[in-house]
């Protein structure tokens, strides 16, 4: 099996530097290249009308928004108006404070994304939640990650960044087949040697072992994403091919 062409995208904080220069440039170069869908991550000054003006432009489609977690008590019903502006499916919260690190924090956090998810589902949006490693850790023989599990899969799914799941000691397959459906998003981000980030196909992950059990998972976009890129758009292109390329 291949990746549907229309399900690899580029999450947009890859290339961050690049659109804080010039946004719709940023983004027909991207279609260019071969993608077909974004997430936002910072939108550089402009209206969520404008940056949908310009991924209409460029002919590619906004999947989604990352919206600081914060932003679900201080104004969520402008968070999902915005996304439905976007044209986005789904709205992401990409990390819990540090502060809430401990079980007792991840369960007000699934407190408070199970209210946040009624509101999106009401919208007609899907809110997921975005992993990071140590969102993995045991605490007191509980994986803090699991405990967003409980929530109910109407209310919240996740984008899975798969690079994270590893970093943070656990296997996406395992995920992908105990939880099955709940992953309608990943972040495709490859691991060096060292441990550090990689192009997609540059580094050590075993993507195809992984995306075997992408339809189980529920996966719908594989979005490339690279946190600290040396050429933002060799690390684009050369993570397209890696991706487009990738036989599972």
């Amino acid at each position: 099996m291949t990746i549907p062409a229309d399900g690899i995208g580029m999450h947009l904080y890859t290339m961050r530097d690049v659109l804080a220069e010039d946004y719709p440039g940023t983004l027909k170069r991207l279609a260019g290249i071969g993608y077909r869908t974004v997430g936002v991550s910072g939108r550089f000054g402009h209206s969520p009308d404008k940056i949908r003006s310009f991924a209409d432009e460029a002919g590619l489609s906004i999947v989604l928004e990352h919206v600081k977690y914060d932003r679900m008590s201080d104004d969520w019903a402008g968070a999902l108006a915005d996304a439905k502006t976007l044209g986005a499916q789904w709205v992401v919260v990409p990390s819990i404070p540090s502060e809430q690190h401990s079980v007792e924090g991840f369960r007000t956090a699934a407190a408070a994304f199970t209210e946040a998810g009624k509101a999106a589902r009401d919208a007609g949006l899907k809110l997921l939640f975005h992993n990071h490693g140590r969102d993995f850790d045991e605490v007191d023989g509980q994986v803090l990650f699991d405990i967003l599990l409980e929530v109910d899969p109407e209310l919240l799914g996740f984008e899975l960044d798969l690079y994270w799941v590893v970093n943070g000691g656990k296997d996406p397959i395992h995920y992908f087949r105990n939880h099955p459906g709940r992953y309608p998003a990943l972040h495709v981000k490859d691991m060096a040697e060292d441990g550090s980030w990689e192009d997609v196909g540059a580094g050590k992950l075993d993507f195809a072992a992984m995306f075997a059990y992408a339809a189980e998972g529920g996966v719908e976009q594989w979005l490339v994403e690279h946190d600290k890129p040396a050429d933002a758009w060799q690390s684009a292109e050369r993570s397209y091919r890696g991706l487009s390329d990738l036989r599972f």
